[in-house]
């Protein structure tokens, strides 16, 4: 079983990452682009022996995520 934790900045947050990506992507023509916000995507993989909901949005919250300036979304995918 894996878990992908996406990690973005809040929108009222200033991205200076993504404001730099903006003007790269401006200077090589691609002026159809009007804004770039850059984020982190985390894969979690364990056992699927028991449910981990509370526990991967416990450590996501206490490692992963900077909840005053960032917030998350978790996605589970069942591997084959």
């Amino acid at each position: 079983m894996k878990a992908i934790v996406t990690v973005k900045l809040k929108d009222v947050v200033l991205d200076p990452q993504g404001q730099a990506v903006l003007g790269s992507l401006s200077k090589l023509g691609y002026d159809f682009v009007k804004d770039v916000r850059v984020g982190k995507v985390i894969e979690i993989e364990f056992d699927k022996v028991r449910k981990y909901d509370d526990k991967i949005k416990e450590l996501t919250e206490k490692l992963l995520v900077n909840p005053i300036i960032e917030e998350y979304t978790i996605n589970y995918v069942s591997e084959k």
